[in-house]
């Protein structure tokens, strides 16, 4: 793909960062004016190094100020500019253009399963909801020992160390087949954070959230289809993830 955007922009003077055409269409929709969501195209001149986002940027800045989108560290950190790229959940920032087949238009829009505010914005509070109800923190009534920090060793760590990379992003949850037909499911990105928890040494609180996931919006839901997995940027195994909180809710304990 990089021979093909070279070829494209033509001859590169030493040192250039070469530019290359790309026609971007994003549906757009804005609630005080349509009644559905329409598709805008946007024809712009980018670098071989700018992401999704940066064309998100230069439409905005340049083109379109009404367009709406979010973000914030843009180093795919924060999980705020998690979209479906050419029909796929990822975060605009983590996406360089020229990993897209750039010869074709780029298709951009928001998140699916999830209410659509406008443009490439929807409302969390349902996933939000669904994290909140796992109870993602700690819970220890007991003291530590010595009344110091709760200890932990490295092999006790690596039990649930993938799973505490979670950006609450919404990418693997959006991208659930069973999520967009039935918004009780909590979603794979609760389940997550839910197994964070529950096979942390530390906490007490492990059957507690079993307990809450042994239900038939719970881990019960999920029918394997990986969707979960492909669509998180921090590479979490989200499938396997869900199969070892089905295993221990079946042992009673992790």
């Amino acid at each position: 793909m990089a021979s093909a955007v070279a070829a494209k922009s033509g001859p590169i003077a030493h040192g250039e960062v070469p530019t290359f055409p790309v026609t971007i269409i994003i549906r757009r929709f804005d609630p005080e004016v349509d009644k559905e969501p329409r598709w805008v195209d946007y024809d712009l001149q980018m670098h071989g190094t700018d992401r999704v986002l940066d064309a998100l940027h230069k439409i905005k800045w340049e083109i379109d100020g009404s367009l709406a989108f979010r973000r914030s560290c843009a180093h795919g950190v924060c999980g705020s500019d998690a979209m479906r790229i050419n029909g796929k959940n990822r975060l605009a920032c983590k996406t360089l253009l020229k990993d897209l087949d750039v010869s074709k238009p780029i298709y951009i829009e928001a998140l699916k399963g999830l209410p659509l505010e406008k443009d490439l914005i929807v409302d969390m509070e349902p996933f939000f909801d669904s994290y909140r109800a796992v109870q993602p923190f700690l819970i220890a009534s007991s003291k530590p020992k010595d009344g110091k920090e709760r200890l932990q060793s490295a092999a006790q760590r690596e039990i649930f160390d993938e799973t505490t990379k979670c950006i609450l992003c919404a990418a693997c949850t959006s991208s659930c087949p069973v999520f967009w037909t039935d918004g009780q499911y909590f979603g794979p990105a609760a389940i997550v954070n839910a197994h964070r928890f529950i096979f942390d040494s530390r906490d007490e609180g492990a059957q507690v959230r079993m307990d809450i996931l042994n239900d038939k919006e719970g881990v019960w839901r999920c029918r394997t289809t990986f969707n979960c997995t492909d669509a998180c940027p921090r590479g979490i195994q989200v499938t396997k993830v869900i199969g070892e909180v089905k295993q221990a809710i079946l042992r009673g304990k992790p």
